[in-house]
């Protein structure tokens, strides 16, 4: 479930023009999309299973990066940093609200109590990014109060619009085609769908009623967490079995050990 709310995290990113395009003026987006994906979730599965000094490096490797791009605001000409904080708030904030929420509608069975907790331990994520943790937020209140604030900043412009194109229809291999065709295109249909309304009307494309989606959330949910958590951990770049390898076997991951 986490690929599925790491697409809804770049489709909500890509509605803040500055972000956007300071992802799309530094990066080769297009040409080498899955290998950039594929770093930031090798960025998140450290941070989240790997040592601590691990995610340090990890965190100032990122800030390294940072510091050197700048982007250029085609309509005023102004050029300005990626790293300014409140771009990158804005991105940290879409990334935590969207993890949060698709596991939850798809089943997972957090409390409010938790899904605070969750927020307020990933500022420790945010400060690695180069935030002061104390600017962002701690709990579902103050990011629903982010969101409220930031909203009149958001707009579908064109590169939120290529970014939409490419989640659609990702440059693949020929032979992918199909696969795309059958499971990628369902997922980011899904993760589109799971965007707040406010979202939607950017885009400017409907989305099923919130019902719907949230059926179609559960379903998926269900079935993804049927799958053998043996089978699952066997996926690049496999965290989660190096963790438990330096952690020993009661350090396994498991849904009923989020209720304790």
């Amino acid at each position: 479930m986490m690929w599925v709310a790491g697409i809804r995290a770049l489709y909500l990113q890509a509605l803040h023009p500055r972000a956007v395009r300071g992802v799309m003026q530094n990066s080769d987006f297009r040409r080498d999309a899955w290998g950039r994906l594929m770093r930031t979730a090798n960025f998140v599965g450290t941070t989240t299973y790997g040592t601590s000094e691990a995610a340090e490096k990890a965190g100032a490797r990122v800030r390294k990066i940072h510091s050197m791009l700048t982007a250029t605001d085609p309509d005023t000409g102004q050029r300005y940093r990626v790293d300014e904080p409140g771009l990158l708030l804005w991105v940290h904030c879409a990334e935590i609200d969207s993890y949060l929420y698709v596991l939850r509608r798809s089943g997972l069975p957090l409390s409010d109590a938790q899904a605070d907790r969750y927020i307020a331990e990933h500022r420790i994520s945010a400060r690695l990014v180069g935030l002061d943790p104390e600017a962002v937020p701690a709990d579902q209140d103050q990011l629903a109060e982010y969101f409220e604030k930031t909203l009149p900043e958001l707009a579908a412009g064109p590169e939120a619009r290529d970014v939409d194109v490419f989640l659609v229809r990702p440059p693949v291999h020929p032979l992918l085609l199909p696969a795309r065709a059958l499971l990628w295109r369902r997922v980011a249909r899904l993760a589109y769908a799971s965007l707040p309304p406010y979202a939607h009307e950017l885009y400017g494309r409907a989305a099923p009623s919130p019902a719907a989606v949230t059926r179609r959330l559960r379903v998926t949910g269900t079935l993804l967490r049927c799958i053998p958590a043996r089978l699952r951990w066997q996926l690049p770049p496999k965290h989660i079995l190096r963790a438990m390898s330096r952690l020993g076997p009661g350090s396994r991951p498991a849904p009923y050990k989020v209720g304790r």
